[in-house]
């Protein structure tokens, strides 16, 4: 049975699920075209060369993150729901993101939110420099936590006691030559008394609750004492609450 007719949707669709998949350098006209059961020439014809390609999904990768919409009853609740969808969105597009990034236009692709961001803090009751550094500060958290989980990501898996490259044969906690250590990322040196919490770090990050405590946490304290702000220190009560 014969395919349907091909869109130029349908080709830049295929190509973003190359790159998320695989990254920029897997994408070829010859491997698009196979996942979409056609011939080269009828890629050329809807989307032009490589190039022209990578444009076009660079272009819809802008596009995406301006559909960023804020949600929630109060301007606290709505800077957080933005925060958690630009992550969101940041971290579903990584090797698209990094296109954006080496074609000069991360400014652009950050615009929609930083417009969301600017109107909500004005509806908090920030103005002029006060309000310029909330937006700021709320975007490098974003932006600064999706590089960290990418880089964990990245990273060798680690136990208790295991550091990456570390020495065959070399007992957990010691330095080179056998010394003892303690510096290991699970050291909790100091907190005997609190089992609790030495467990706790020791344990699995929940990296999305920890995003949304520090989000809510950073929020609470830039809308402080702001005309409109929650005035009491609560975005939405608690971790979760939206």
């Amino acid at each position: 049975m014969a395919r349907s007719a091909l869109t130029r949707d349908e080709v830049l669709d295929t190509a973003a699920a190359l790159v998320r998949e695989h990254g920029p350098d897997a994408l070829t006209m010859r491997r698009l075209a196979a996942a979409l059961s056609t011939a080269v020439t009828s890629i050329y014809w809807h989307v032009g060369n490589r190039e022209s390609l990578l444009d076009a999904l660079v272009a819809r990768t802008v596009a995406d993150l301006g559909t960023i919409r804020p949600r929630g009853g109060t301007p606290a609740e709505r800077i957080v729901s933005v925060a958690r969808a630009l992550r969101r969105a940041l971290l579903e597009r990584p090797h698209l993101v990094a296109m954006v990034h080496e074609r000069g236009l991360t400014e652009r692709m950050f615009l929609p939110s930083r417009r969301a961001l600017v109107h909500e803090v004005h509806a908090a009751g920030l103005r002029g420099a006060r309000a310029a550094g909330a937006v700021r500060a709320v975007q490098f958290q974003v932006v600064g936590y999706v590089l960290v989980e990418r880089a964990r990501e990245r990273a060798p898996v680690q136990e208790p006691g295991e550091e990456p490259g570390e020495e065959p044969g070399k007992k957990p906690g010691e330095e080179p030559g056998g010394a003892p250590g303690g510096d290991e990322p699970w050291d909790v040196g100091g907190v005997e008394s609190d089992g609790p919490l030495a467990r706790a770090l020791a344990a699995p990050v929940d990296t999305e609750r920890l995003f949304v405590d520090a989000v809510r946490a950073l929020v609470d304290g830039l809308l402080r004492g702001a005309a409109g702000g929650t005035g009491d220190g609560g975005v939405g009560g608690g971790p979760y609450s939206q």
